[in-house]
């Protein structure tokens, strides 16, 4: 079992950054894959970044590429989504979650999700 922990949300204004930790404890060895998603309201879950644990490869969203990054803290067993450029369509709940199958940028491909961290851009 994986158990993932997300925090870092909060208020901006258009033009702020942000930056969303997910810290991950359980069978962390098994995990070939981490995400992060996010889910406005009214709208369906959608992909932001993902990271191949294993090789180190990113992958973006288009509305995303150029702004967030995807990064990982292996001692402190936390990945982090640096937010720059937050716009107001930006605005949801994020979601980190783990996959120990497949590295993949669909929901569905993933076993584990924290429980979100809300981030709220102004404009």
């Amino acid at each position: 079992q994986v158990q993932l922990v997300e925090s870092g949300g909060g208020l901006v204004q258009a033009g702020d950054s942000l930056r969303l930790s997910c810290y991950i404890s359980g069978r962390t060895s098994s995990i070939v894959g981490m995400g992060w998603f996010r889910q406005a309201p009214g709208k369906e879950r959608e992909f932001v970044a993902a990271l191949n644990m294993r090789s180190e490869f990113t992958d973006y969203a288009d509305s995303v590429k150029g702004r967030f990054t995807f990064s990982r803290d292996s001692a402190e067993n936390t990945v982090y989504l640096q937010m720059n450029s937050l716009k107001p369509e930006d605005s949801a709940v994020y979601f980190c979650a783990a996959a120990s199958r497949i590295f993949s940028n669909m929901a569905g491909g993933y076993e584990y999700w924290g429980r979100g961290t809300q981030a709220t851009v102004s404009s």
